[in-house]
Order: structure tokens, then sequence, then C-alpha cells
């Protein structure tokens, strides 16, 4: 069973539509959106009474990922986003339609825009703001080009095929609905 788990009276709020995975963890200020899931070990730690979490709808937030929030503002992540395995942000904002690779680092103040894709293992230095439809990679992060229509197509499969995913994972009533 997951652990949702309120802090200093904060209880995350979470769509009943979402997906959480059995070792998935969830603490207080958080909210997460329709149709999202948050797959094994991930933490999203809201434990900032100033500064939410939030999560979009339709977003998944993949296997061992770290959210956290700091008093430099909120973790805004948009709505059909896939943060994959292992990435560790916080106190950042990420845009709709977005794609965050496997270990990739976000730091504070950092914007991804619209239908961006951050490379697997990069690092976002702190205040970086990624145009949208844009591929960024390295460490730090630099831009490398623009994302053709095809690869805008695929980022929209992407998230539609996590959506799908975790409504399979429902339906075997593994994980708990939010």
């Amino acid at each position: 069973m997951a652990h949702i788990i309120s802090y200093n009276g904060m209880t995350p709020k979470i769509d009943p539509t979402v997906f959480l995975a059995p070792t998935a963890v969830v603490i207080g200020n958080v909210e997460i959106g329709p149709d999202s899931s948050v797959w094994f070990g991930a933490v999203l730690r809201g434990d900032n009474p100033d500064h939410v979490i939030r999560i979009g709808a339709r977003t998944s937030i993949q296997d061992n990922c770290v959210i956290h929030v700091s008093a430099r503002g909120p973790t805004i992540v948009g709505d059909d986003v896939t943060v994959g395995h292992g990435a560790i942000f916080e106190s950042c904002r990420i845009e709709r339609g977005s794609l965050i690779g496997m270990n990739a680092v976000l730091l504070h103040e950092s914007v991804i825009g619209a239908e961006s894709i951050v490379a697997a293992q990069s690092l976002v230095p702190e205040r970086m703001e990624v145009p949208p439809r844009t591929l960024v990679a390295g460490i730090p992060a630099k831009v490398r080009k623009e994302l053709s229509d095809e690869m805008l197509r695929e980022l929209a499969r992407n998230a539609r095929h996590y959506v799908q995913l975790k409504d399979s994972y429902m339906q075997e009533w593994i994980g708990i609905r939010g």
C-alpha cells in the first residue's frame, strides 16, 4: 500500500483516478491531478507549508524519482509530462507535454518549456530556462536542437501510454487509487 502521509497539518490532495504504486510515498503539501501515476519507489516530499508540489493531469512520475520543494518556490509539473526513472528535482517548473529523462537532475528555479525533452542523466542548472520544444542534454545541460513535429507526436504518445499503463495496473488492483 502506498504511503500517503500528512505532515505539519498538510495532507496530500490526490485525485481518485491517480495510480499510486505500493511503494510510492507522498507527504504533506502535494497535489496530484487526474489520471496521473506515481510509480514504485517514487517520493514526493512536500514538507514546506508555503510551497506546493503540484503534479498535473495525465503525468507519470516513474520509479525511484525524488521530488521535493524548498523555500525557493513551488515544484510544478504540468499536464501530460513523463518523468523518467530516478529523476530528481525541487523548486522548479516543468511545463506541459515535456519529458524528463532517466536520472536527470533539475536544480532550483529552473524552468522546462512546454513540449521539451531533458535527456537522460542531464543536469539542468539553477535558474536555467529551457525554451519550448527543445532538447537539452549534458552536464550542465545545454540546448541541443529544436524538436521535430514527429518528436512532439512521440511525446504525446508517451504520455497517453502511461495513462493506459496506470489504468491496467488499477484494473489488476495493484497499488491504490488516489
